[in-house]
């Protein structure tokens, strides 16, 4: 969050600002961080909400209260560990993007660098992909390699693979702010400038 934060404030995303900040965890860094840079920060508590799609319609209001709309906003989600309604997901269908820990389609949902480390494998990274209701198989935007060294451990990896997201995502969301993708299917065109 932090990293698309100072992306803007930096102009380097042009024409974009961060409306709202929300999570589900009370003590979440980015609320504090995002009151430290000007941005509503909302705190929505799930033992609040009777089911999943009634937390989801709160969100959804959260985020129109503050002019975030299914057909002029970007819904981004970062460190938000929650499973969305398919309700919610398909209301910013193509508009709701998410960053995940590993080179998707392996290893989705939790884990996943511990799930990379355990398979062997001798490349991980991580990917930038619009949301749909099923985990971690929306239309890829962006992905980046990161090497998995000997000795890695889920911690050692993580740290490599965040710095990439923080590369990364800031880039996915300039590229939807300039009308620089297309989702063809299960791919994501980018056009050139």
């Amino acid at each position: 969050m932090l990293a698309i934060i100072r992306a803007i404030e930096r102009k380097e995303i042009k024409g974009a600002k961060v409306a709202v900040v929300i999570s589900d965890k009370r003590a979440a860094t980015a609320l504090k961080s995002a009151t430290g840079h000007g941005i509503e920060a909302v705190w929505l508590d799930p033992d609040e909400a009777p089911s999943r799609l009634d937390y989801d319609m709160r969100l959804l209001d959260v985020l129109k209260e503050n002019g975030v709309t299914p057909k002029s906003g970007l819904v981004l989600l970062a460190g938000f560990m929650r499973l969305l309604s398919p309700e919610l997901v398909e209301a910013f269908r193509g508009r709701m993007m998410n960053v995940h820990p590993a080179l998707l389609p392996s290893f989705p949902g939790l884990r996943a660098q511990e799930q990379a480390l355990q398979y062997g494998v001798k490349v991980s990274g991580c990917t930038v992909h619009f949301v749909v209701p099923e985990v971690d198989s929306g239309p890829i935007i962006l992905q980046r390699a990161v090497n998995v060294e000997d000795g890695d451990t889920s911690e050692s990896l993580s740290a490599r693979i965040l710095r990439q997201e923080h590369l990364i995502y800031p880039l996915a969301v300039k590229l939807f702010v300039e009308g620089r993708l297309k989702i063809e299917g299960r791919r994501v065109l980018i056009r050139k400038k």
